[in-house]
């Protein structure tokens, strides 16, 4: 089998094109209303966030900012968690699965607003994501079936496929995820915060927390502030007592994962994000270039530090990599860090009066890096968060119980545009059934289509007050809005504000008839 030659060189891809702006030392004593400690997407994130809600802001990084776990990614913007979708609809109830699912969406749709608001050129991009198996066994299908069927049942855009591009396995399909360059947005983030106030010190390490009046000491130097942020992948003990943080510790587990990257031809691999269903999973994504494109794929995790020879690891990939993408130009490798949680999701929330952390965020540190970011923003400003139960630092156990959890929270501001990234339940009006009314896809419009009483209505499926989906009340036969509860009739009429325009016919393009026109 050929082998390339050993390689050392260890450096992130991510780290060549993209030049980093660079922040002084902390060198004098100082007050903010937050101390964020850690430069990775969770931490500049979070500073960005805080600084835009008018807090006073200073983030400490001990060496430079987005080099260390963030720098080290490969990048993948997926609200599809390691665990299986129909296993978590399983083991934590169906409002508790959609819940987790909706934080990983609602992160990505957060990195888009940020790219977006600060024209940062980073190549964000919607893509399609999937989940494929390792054979084609009865097996693989039934189960590519059952959690496709599992994450419609939540409201997502998700099918069955029976062939997955390039892997040729059944699996599925996930619409609205995305990918981007890491570091070349987290730079357009870190200057933001400057220009929203906020301070950011580098080579500054947090060497001591003071408990009162609270603060951070760095470089013999003391930040004094209200609140802290804890956004170092594997928490600090902050102000927590030891025996807590002690305790807390024993809940995570430190896996190390592999990456390598190389040069394909421009569109021999579909721009998609893709995952296996092996334990422990490979993954795959591209970069996209003018005249190639970089592939990049990892994988063979294990426990950090019980692997004393790492170079099987990479060569394993390389092979992999160069059966997958015949004549790839392997030009990268590297290995990054993920933390595992006893559960398999993320601890965020209060870890101490007035200190903030979240870790646990195992193949998903992109997009619940960028939840915590959100939801420490909200602790802050003593917002309610729609995450908070669900992720929260201490919890010892999460029940099946009944939650509510969309009716709790559909005044949290993510659930003004979910509805845009939730999948219709079909592309045609025969879907629809006498009695019933389904979000049909029509010409690339979301429609609300019922059928009663042998006539079919289709109308526009937002609602006319702030632009939230509806959804088919069966026993009342009408169209309700989750959001701020407007009612309307299958005809579009309003039976119930706040809502006082009523929902707007759609008609249907006639392509045919125009085309012979």
């Amino acid at each position: 089998m050929h082998r390339a030659a050993k390689r050392t060189d260890t450096t992130p891809y991510w780290a060549d094109p993209a030049p980093f702006p660079e922040f002084p030392k902390l060198k004098a004593d100082e007050h903010a209303d937050v101390v964020v400690i850690g430069g990775g997407i969770m931490g500049l994130t979070a500073a960005y966030l805080l600084a835009g809600a008018g807090q006073s802001v200073v983030l400490l990084e001990r060496d430079t900012c987005a080099q260390a776990d963030t720098g080290h990614t490969s990048a993948h913007l997926t609200m599809v968690p390691d665990m299986s979708i129909a296993e978590l609809v399983k083991g934590f109830g169906r409002d508790q699965a959609q819940a987790i699912l909706d934080g990983g969406l609602a992160a990505i749709a957060q990195i888009e607003a940020i790219a977006l608001d600060e024209r940062i050129d980073c190549g964000f991009e919607w893509v399609p994501g999937y989940l494929h198996a390792i054979d084609r066994s009865d097996s693989a299908v039934q189960d590519a079936h059952r959690q496709a069927d599992a994450a419609k049942g939540l409201g997502f855009d998700a099918e069955f496929v029976n062939a997955v591009p390039l892997f040729g396995t059944p699996g599925v399909r996930f619409g609205e995820q995305a990918r981007f360059h890491p570091r070349k947005y987290l730079a357009g983030v870190a200057r933001a915060i400057g220009a929203l106030g906020g301070r950011i010190y580098e080579h500054s390490p947090a060497e001591e927390f003071v408990e009162s009046p609270l603060g951070v000491k760095s470089n013999g130097r003391t930040v004094s502030c209200d609140e802290i942020v804890l956004a170092t992948h594997n928490p600090l003990l902050g102000v927590s007592s030891v025996s807590s943080a002690t305790l807390f510790q024993t809940k995570l587990a430190l896996y190390t994962s592999y990456v390598v990257a190389g040069r394909a031809r421009h569109g021999q691999v579909p721009d998609a994000l893709f995952w296996d269903t092996a334990d422990a999973y490979h993954y795959l994504r591209l970069e996209p270039h003018p005249d190639h494109d970089i592939v990049i794929y990892g994988g063979e995790d294990h426990k950090t530090g019980q692997v004393e020879d790492t170079q099987p690891c990479f060569e394993r990939l390389e092979d992999r990599l160069r059966s997958l993408v015949p004549g790839v130009e392997l030009t990268h490798r590297w290995s990054g860090q993920v933390i595992e949680t006893p559960d398999g999701l993320p601890y965020i929330g209060e870890t101490a009066p007035h200190q903030f952390a979240g870790t646990g965020f195992a193949g998903n540190g992109m997009t619940f890096g960028t939840l915590s970011a959100m939801m420490a923003r909200d602790h802050v400003i003593g917002r309610k968060n729609a995450w908070a139960e669900i992720f929260d630092a201490g919890r010892t156990a999460i029940t099946k119980g009944l939650w509510e959890y969309v009716k709790e929270n559909t005044d949290y501001p993510y659930y003004m545009i979910r509805d845009r990234f939730a999948g219709a339940e079909g592309k045609s009006l025969r879907a629809v059934k006498e009695g019933e009314g389904k979000i049909i896809e029509i010409d690339g419009q979301r429609a609300a289509v019922s059928r009663l009483d042998g006539r079919t209505f289709v109308r526009s499926a937002e609602c006319t007050h702030m632009g939230c989906a509806v959804a088919w009340n069966t026993a009342e036969r009408t169209w309700d809005c989750p959001c701020h509860g407007s009612r309307f009739r299958p005809t579009g009429e309003v039976i119930g504000g706040p809502a006082e325009a009523p929902l707007p016919p759609i008609e249907r393009k006639q392509k045919e008839a125009k085309a012979r026109q």
